[in-house]
């Protein structure tokens, strides 16, 4: 019966009723600090905790030992084997995931209130005392061994991972965070350590706490939670500096679709015209109908069923990305719809209709995103990572709708660059050169 009912309030768990979302700022006697959202309609906590740098702080060498040690953190800890901890978390009818990127590792927590100290001291053992048993680490590696097999045949993966070593190269940014078969199969646990120490530090945490806690216990709970991590961890990296020369570079694939992944320059996030470049950026490249391009190059030309593109503001890099597949035949077409609406639209920008239609849009589905503890967690653990505000969430909508129609066309103008806009086409399309560097 518990199970069930944490899977209810998994769901149901809401704050989206209210008219607005309060946030308190907590810091913890161990100088770890917090942000809490308190709700005690529910018996329930949800707890986010991200560590910045993730899989970019693999060494050289070692590409994808953070990517191993984080999926090894459920695999046992303290004086529990993979069964017995698996076996404890779901006894209290817990909830733990673990996850990583290429900037951040993040650890999602969700339990009831009633079994808070037992849970908590579970998930403190999975963070700072994680086993690394060898059979663990075997079946984990023969997992991501899989993984990084079933890229290598899928286009849509090979298209990716082309993309991300033409325009990053060397930088972690440029390679895939489970790193290869070679690198992979040498990892030992020492590396595991190693990655542990520099990822899991108190000087790069950031959590987000929703629910049924006050801000005198939260305190309490994070320095018994992570008070003992490393004080600092290791250095980050540099910033990218995108390879972005307004070429279309082509690798071959075979399969009868070709994939294109394109991009340019972005905009960072304390830019003072973010908010018009993300108007901007939802008019062109929404996934939805009415988007600039998917009207242009799916609903006139049929050349596509998918295609979007979005401002990516990551830690070490701001790019505006897209991607979208087409038969080979088919596909340099694309490329060439897609580049004459950035020449077009940085020449011409875009209408009023367009304008007021992805305000509306903006503004209206925003609220919709708090439809659960765990999901308003996340966000209030983004909010500090990008150094937002707290109260950011009340003033979101109040950005956007300052923007102008005049705000959104000279932004068009300055930030949209045809002659930086890069392709990466992999597959065999007819009518574009294979590029032999």
């Amino acid at each position: 019966m518990i199970r069930v009912l944490v899977s209810i309030f998994l769901v149901f768990a809401s704050l989206s009723a209210r008219a607005e979302i309060s946030i308190s700022e907590v810091n913890t006697p161990g100088g770890i600090g917090a942000w809490l959202v308190e709700d005690h309609s529910l018996p329930f906590v949800a707890l986010e905790i991200r560590f910045r740098g993730g899989a970019s702080l693999d060494p050289v060498g070692r590409r994808g030992a953070t990517h191993m040690m984080v999926g090894l953190l459920e695999e046992g800890a303290g004086d529990m084997d993979a069964q017995a901890f698996a076996s404890a978390v779901d006894d209290l009818a817990a909830n733990f995931e673990y996850d990583v990127n290429n900037d951040s590792i993040s650890i999602s927590a969700r339990f009831l209130t009633e079994n808070r100290d037992k849970a908590v001291s579970l998930l403190r053992e999975s963070i700072t005392a994680p086993r690394f048993d060898e059979d663990a680490m075997e079946r984990v590696r023969a997992q991501i061994s899989s993984i990084i097999n079933s890229d290598l045949s899928d286009p849509e993966e090979a298209a990716w991972h082309s993309f991300s070593e033409m325009v990053y190269g060397s930088h972690p940014y440029g390679s895939p965070i489970e790193g290869d078969l070679p690198t992979l199969q040498s990892l030992n646990r020492d590396d595991l350590i190693s990655a542990h120490n520099a990822a899991l530090a108190r000087d790069r945490v950031y959590v987000g706490a929703v629910g049924d806690i006050g801000t005198v216990e939260l305190a309490k709970l994070l320095d018994a939670l992570l008070g003992d991590l490393p004080e600092k961890g290791g250095p980050l990296p540099a910033a990218a500096s995108p390879n972005l020369t307004g070429d279309t570079i082509v690798r071959e694939f075979d399969t009868p679709q070709s994939v294109a992944y394109f991009a340019q320059p972005g905009i960072h996030r304390d830019h003072p015209d973010f908010f018009a470049a993300f108007i901007l950026a939802h008019i062109i490249g929404d996934p939805g109908l009415e988007s600039v391009l998917m009207r242009e190059v799916r609903v006139k030309r049929g050349l596509t069923y998918s295609i979007y593109s979005y401002l990516a503001n990551q830690d070490l890099a701001e790019i505006w990305i897209g991607t979208t597949s087409s038969a080979n035949d088919r596909v340099a077409e694309a490329v060439d719809v897609i580049r004459a609406e950035w020449e077009r639209i940085s020449r011409e920008g875009v209408t009023r209709e367009q304008f007021d239609a992805a305000v509306t849009y903006l503004t209206g589905a925003y609220p919709l995103r708090f439809d659960g503890n765990g999901r308003i967690a996340n966000i209030v653990v983004g909010m500090q990572m990008d150094d937002l505000p707290l109260d950011y969430i009340s003033t979101r909508n109040d950005k956007i709708r300052a923007v102008t129609l005049k705000d959104v066309n000279n932004v068009a103008k300055e930030l949209l660059d045809p002659d930086s806009l890069t392709f990466v086409v992999t597959g065999k399309p007819a009518g574009l050169e294979l590029s032999t560097d």
